[in-house]
């Protein structure tokens, strides 16, 4: 397929079509068996934050023991009603209690009612309104049996099924009164449904923006659907992998980790896409034939395309040294992905370019280019791109003729723009508050808080020695944001108020008992993090042994442990992207240089970020994974910009002196690289359309953080960098570069 004509013989001319056919019916085949995995993938899924935590964190260990002291365990349903006014609304609330326990749950095997799958079931104990103190809201505890929740019905849970039956005989019954099902139930419902766009909108926005922009670069009705062709397919074969990992629980896949797999895929396919496309058009000016200047096309982009591959793999692969499985998932599913996009887009691509044979000029109609032999024999590649009239070659010239005014100017933007990184709110986002759009869980958070101790349905647990129960009760009714204290006991354990069964004694696991915390405030809000670190440091001094846990421990030590990755990761993947860019280019110096610069490119994105997260979009904070990720995707991808133009500058300057080099590169990758950026943040910006502030915010960070990449540090930054010290930028390898 990439072989030059001249060295074949003409006897087996017949293989490249074949060969061509060959690597398309093998994709073809890989895209069948993805596409029927396409939307598998929520199958495996797992978004509970119980599940990423690592098996040291705090609040897993005391989830482990509090099994010993109560073993059902239930998937809380709170559903709160609002507007009470008297005896005959409580009526009308219990009605709809008794139609929700004779529900049917649709697609169920068993034919079961949702009475049936709640723990306990209702024939046991039926739920009850429970009127707030103020009389003005009453609230409904539908606790499901947490492995029955995860059991699958039709074509989703029943946990996910039962919600919605829920609200829909709520929307049947005759009543103005205003019902929010809230609690774990309801919020895992609403992620779930939010999750659902990924398979469908978030992609089709994805493909149309790419369309229309490579619609815009190529001016070409053929080209941009080859491209986007290649990015689909690849991302089936990625599919195919990670459904494969996730089924076999070697990664544990979340709905925000499939959504930024998608984008990666198709973002980088049509970036390594572009690259190439840009230096076969080159070659199919200089050489007659489309098989030639494919492969000449194909040798000269392998080398900045599988180095911006690997870079990016590798910079994924780090996330596997977080403890926080979320984070460790992402990093092979994204490895995986990149690894189909480069893979499909060397292999794939070409044949699909080249299927005309002879007539493969045609994929560029109407602005086909043409081979045109040289009058004086010439070849055309001596010829100095920066000295046309393009804006490229004219952003060329200004950057060599003041390099250092133009590096000391940009780098003094990004410095201005990164002075607001210290007000990036990471400290950490209530499960109410992940939700862009305002959701029926969230609805009823407000309602609980409004009228109830909303912590009193899931509270913080603590587990101290029996002979320090009393103690542990004052040490955490001391703490700010406490209302109330108690030991568990069995009464309690299945569901009753304490204190109803007068003296009872509290339940004892081994010398050890579970001391239950009531917060003013939901279990779910970031607030009741913050208190938890309190309860812990007010009920730690009472033994080594004690454990404190419950929801709000588990936000809080997800908070703890995206910290600790943080130190850990970011100075590895900084040091892994030396490393290739050194082997890449062959220098010390020029490496240095991009890694700083893409480390203030970073800086500026999250400072620009903050200037719209507190200020334009208002959001309450952000999720402590952001900063992180952010930082993964900004230097990972960011550097590529910079990867494809020192490896052309290195190309040039070994023929033409580093000054030139740059100057040339700089003109001739000008147009593509920018075509590619904003490939990439238009790609990023579709995450927008999933309603979860943590995916809106990683768009916005990746898309501002390219873009500054792409017209700054790309363009401005860099080139004035290494312009400025000239041929030293190779060193220790700078011999070899003309003087």
């Amino acid at each position: 397929m990439l072989v030059n004509d001249m060295s074949m013989s003409p006897r087996l001319t017949w293989l490249r079509p074949l060969a061509l056919v060959a690597v398309i019916v093998a994709w073809l085949a890989v895209g069948g068996a993805g596409g029927q995995t396409f939307g598998k993938l929520s199958a495996v899924q797992e978004n509970e934050a119980s599940a990423f935590l690592p098996s040291s964190a705090e609040s897993t260990q005391a989830t482990e023991l509090h099994q010993e002291f109560a073993p059902a365990t239930t998937l809380p349903g709170i559903f709160v009603v609002d507007g009470i006014a008297g005896e005959e609304d409580l009526a009308a609330v219990q009605a709809f209690v008794d139609a929700v326990i004779e529900t049917e749950i649709e697609g169920d095997a068993e034919g079961r009612t949702i009475g049936e799958v709640l723990s306990p079931p209702a024939s046991e104990q039926a739920p009850q309104a429970v009127p707030s103190e103020d009389g003005e809201a009453a609230l409904v505890a539908f606790n499901l049996d947490a492995a029955v929740a995860e059991e699958t019905a039709g074509e989703g849970t029943v946990g996910a099924i039962v919600a919605e039956d829920i609200r829909a005989v709520w929307a049947e019954q005759d009543t103005e009164l205003d019902g929010h099902l809230t609690g774990a139930l309801g919020i895992t419902a609403d992620l779930t449904e939010a999750f659902a766009g990924i398979d469908g909108i978030l992609l089709v926005v994805a493909l149309v923006v790419v369309l229309i922009i490579l619609l815009i670069v190529y001016r070409s009705p053929v080209l941009p659907f080859l491209v986007l062709a290649t990015s689909m397919i690849a991302l089936t074969g990625a599919i195919l992998a990670v459904y494969a990992m996730a089924s076999a629980d070697i990664i544990t896949l979340n709905g925000q980790s499939q959504g930024i797999m998608f984008i990666l895929v198709v973002g980088a396919t049509t970036d390594y896409a572009l690259l190439l496309v840009a230096r076969y058009r080159e070659e199919l000016l200089r050489v007659p034939s489309p098989y030639t200047a494919m492969a000449r096309a194909w040798r000269r982009s392998i080398e900045p395309i599988a180095a911006s591959a690997i870079t990016v793999i590798l910079g994924l692969l780090v996330l596997l040294l977080s403890d926080l499985k979320s984070n460790a998932a992402l990093g092979p599913a994204g490895a995986l992905g990149i690894a189909s996009a480069f893979i499909a887009a060397l292999t794939l691509l070409p044949a699909l370019l080249l299927i005309g044979g002879k007539h493969a000029r045609g994929v560029f109609w109407p602005a086909m280019p043409r081979y045109q032999e040289s009058a004086d024999g010439k070849d055309a590649a001596l010829a100095d791109p920066s000295q046309g009239k393009g804006f490229w070659p004219r952003v060329a010239r200004s950057v060599d003729a003041k390099p250092r005014r133009t590096w000391l100017i940009a780098a003094g933007g990004l410095l201005v723009l990164s002075a607001f990184v210290p007000t990036f709110k990471a400290s950490g986002l209530g499960q109410g508050e992940v939700f862009t759009t305002e959701t029926d869980s969230v609805q009823g958070i407000a309602v609980l808080e409004d009228h109830f101790d909303a912590g009193a349905t899931s509270p913080i647990r603590i587990f101290v020695p029996e002979d320090q129960a009393d103690a542990a009760i004052d040490a955490a009714t001391g703490v700010d944001g406490v209302s109330e204290a108690y030991v568990l006991t069995p009464s309690v354990a299945e569901g009753a108020p304490p204190g109803v069964v007068p003296n009872e004694q509290p339940i004892v696991v081994d010398g050890t008992v579970e001391v239950v915390a009531v917060t003013a405030v939901a279990s779910t809000s970031n607030a009741a993090a913050d208190i938890v670190a309190d309860v812990r440091d007010a009920t730690h001094p009472l033994g080594d042994e004690v454990l404190v846990g419950g929801a709000a421990a588990e936000q809080l030590d997800t908070r703890e442990t995206t910290q600790r990755d943080t130190l850990i990761i970011l100075p590895t993947i900084l040091a892994v992207i030396l490393v290739v860019l050194i082997a890449l280019l062959r220098s010390i110096v020029a490496p240095a240089v991009i890694v700083a610069a893409n480390i203030l490119s970073y800086g500026a994105a999250i400072g620009l970020s903050a200037i719209l997260f507190n200020w334009v979009f208002g959001f309450p904070g952000s999720d402590p994974s952001v900063p992180l990720l952010g930082f993964v995707f900004l230097v990972a991808l960011g550097v590529d910009y910079s990867i494809f133009l020192m490896s052309r500058a290195r190309e040039e300057s070994l023929e033409h002196g580093t000054r030139a080099g740059t100057r040339r590169a700089l003109a001739v990758t000008g147009g593509v690289i920018t075509s590619a950026g904003i490939v990439l943040a238009a790609t990023f910006a579709a995450l927008g359309v999933i309603p979860l502030i943590f995916l809106a915010q990683i768009a916005v960070i990746v898309g501002v953080g390219v873009l500054i990449d792409t017209f700054v540090v790309r363009s401005l930054l860099v080139p004035g960098v290494i312009s400025d010290i000239g041929r030293r930028s190779w060193w220790p390898w700078h011999k070899k570069i003309a003087d």
